[in-house]
């Protein structure tokens, strides 16, 4: 049986946030860039909301994010049933050439197991977000309707 899944983003500093996963097997762990990938966090909660619909077209999703000069995919995959693949593969550079690439992290588990871990360092960053000052560490603003309309949907789940 898969590990469940352990996902940790910290608070942003100057424009940068670390960001870490873990399933008992394996760790990884870096820094984050606001820019160039400023729709990451925004992106990332609504393809975390899309992965929660059984009904949708999709079934994968590639989100790019960087750490300058870094490139990630975090790639995401719903399998059969209820399982979810997180691939991680990080780039040397902003080529983003294939044959450079390298996987850092994967974890398989249960899909719901991994949208809750990612729920709870959201709503995390959400409930820190005025003391940490979030927009002005993060130069850009927490992605307020993106985080409601995931944790609608997950709530909605849940009942």
């Amino acid at each position: 049986m898969a590990n469940k899944l352990e996902v940790s983003f910290n608070s942003p500093q100057c424009g940068f946030m670390s960001i870490g996963f873990a399933d008992g097997a394996q760790e990884f762990h870096t820094t984050t860039a606001h820019a160039p990938h400023e729709g990451a966090l925004p992106e990332l909660l609504q393809i975390l909301t899309v992965l929660l619909d059984e009904s949708a077209a999709e079934n994968e999703y590639v989100l790019r994010w960087n750490r300058e000069p870094e490139e990630f995919d975090f790639r995401f995959a719903r399998g059969e049933g209820e399982n979810l693949l997180l691939e991680i593969y990080q780039y040397p550079g902003e080529t983003r050439r294939a044959s450079e690439r390298e996987l850092v992290f994967a974890h398989a588990g249960d899909l719901r197991d991994t949208i809750e871990a990612f729920h709870a360092t959201f709503a995390q960053l959400f409930a820190d977000k005025d003391t940490d000052e979030f927009e002005f560490n993060w130069r850009q603003p927490f992605p307020l309707r993106e985080f409601e309309t995931f944790e609608k949907k997950l709530k909605n789940l849940n009942d």
